[in-house]
């Protein structure tokens, strides 16, 4: 009795493993079948970059005020990011919920603007009803849709045809396909404005000034630098221990060391500190200028925080003098400084 119930329990573990195993492997199929067929679909988008789509981008680049996209649903969780995406890219725009439109929201528009409206069938009825309004401020509106025939397509300034075979789904009835091609849509209007308007990182930059990127493209030494007494300066002629005591008032690992008309001549670090002390150098009388490294890396108030890192990495260093066109020293910066930015 106790081998049958012990083989029935091996039995049904074994099946048990099976079929969860062929469940694991089911998962990896679908989830590869939604990948191949939503790249089979953006592929074919490209052939749907013709006439309409550089007319769509002159009307959107022409607009004196902003590009309005609307949606509902998927269509409207699409519309948010390629509104996003437009207004980071240079060219202002804003979402506003086709629902919303009709009970308010619709006074946001203005005759400047273009209405980019997104539906996949085209006939989404929230959208339909703005139609009479959008014509009588005589506002180019520029469609989104899978249906060139629909009622919004025939209504708008412009369709852009962003039809998909099928949906990813067994069923083809979840928005998969379909709302991938339209994002895609979205982003080819977005960098060819881009493009169009000669969009720099810096302007990309002043979109974004609160993350990293944005912050490497703006922030310069001289919003980082310690300045006046905070950098550490002494004269070629003092000796060792009056530098030491330079270096640890100011707390930066180093000393920069000028003339008397606060020209850089050098730099007095930790490193040589270490050099001096193995050499049993008399630090009561030995004066810097025979201890100081003379070829030293320096950087300028309008240098990009990003770069300075990019040398004090390179050349293994965590401090460096600031100068001016003069080679007068007007600061120190320090690597601490630049990684409590948020530059890295």
């Amino acid at each position: 009795m106790l081998l049958t119930v012990s083989l029935f329990v091996n039995i049904v573990t074994l099946l048990w493993t099976n079929d969860k195993m062929k469940n694991t492997k089911d998962f990896l199929n679908w989830g590869r079948e939604v990948i191949r067929k939503e790249a089979s679909a953006i592929s074919t988008l490209e052939n749907n970059i013709n006439e309409e789509f550089n007319e769509a981008c002159e009307l959107l680049f022409a607009c004196e005020g902003r590009i309005v996209v609307i949606g509902v649903g998927k269509s409207g969780h699409i519309g948010h990011k390629i509104a996003a995406t437009l207004a980071s890219t240079g060219s202002p725009a804003f979402f506003v919920h086709a629902a919303e439109a009709s009970h308010g929201d619709f006074g946001m528009i203005t005759r400047n603007d273009v209405v980019l409206a997104i539906s996949n069938s085209g006939k989404t009825n929230e959208i339909l009803v703005l139609l009479p309004l959008i014509k009588h401020l005589n506002i180019p509106l520029v469609s989104l849709t899978g249906a060139p025939n629909s009622p919004l397509a025939q209504g708008a300034t412009v369709n852009l045809d962003i039809h998909v075979p099928e949906e990813a789904g067994p069923l083809d009835l979840a928005p998969t396909c379909s709302t991938t091609a339209c994002l895609v849509m979205g982003d080819a209007l977005a960098i060819a404005l881009l493009q169009a308007r000669g969009f720099k990182k810096e302007d990309f930059a002043r979109s974004h000034p609160g993350g990293t990127l944005g912050k490497r493209l703006l922030l310069r030494v001289n919003q980082l630098m310690h300045t006046g007494n905070k950098t550490p300066k002494i004269s070629r002629d003092t000796v060792l221990k009056e530098a030491l005591y330079e270096m640890t008032s100011k707390h930066l690992g180093m000393t920069t060391v000028v003339d008397e008309q606060n020209v850089l001549l050098g730099v007095f670090t930790d490193g040589d500190l270490r050099r001096a002390l193995e050499q049993k150098t008399d630090i009561e009388t030995t004066p810097i200028y025979q201890l100081m490294t003379t070829q030293c890396c320096t950087t300028t108030t309008d240098t990009l925080a990003y770069e300075v890192f990019n040398e004090m990495e390179r050349f293994k260093i965590t401090s460096m003098p600031v100068i001016d066109a003069e080679q007068h020293v007007v600061g120190v910066v320090h690597l601490h400084d630049i990684l409590q930015s948020g530059v890295i």
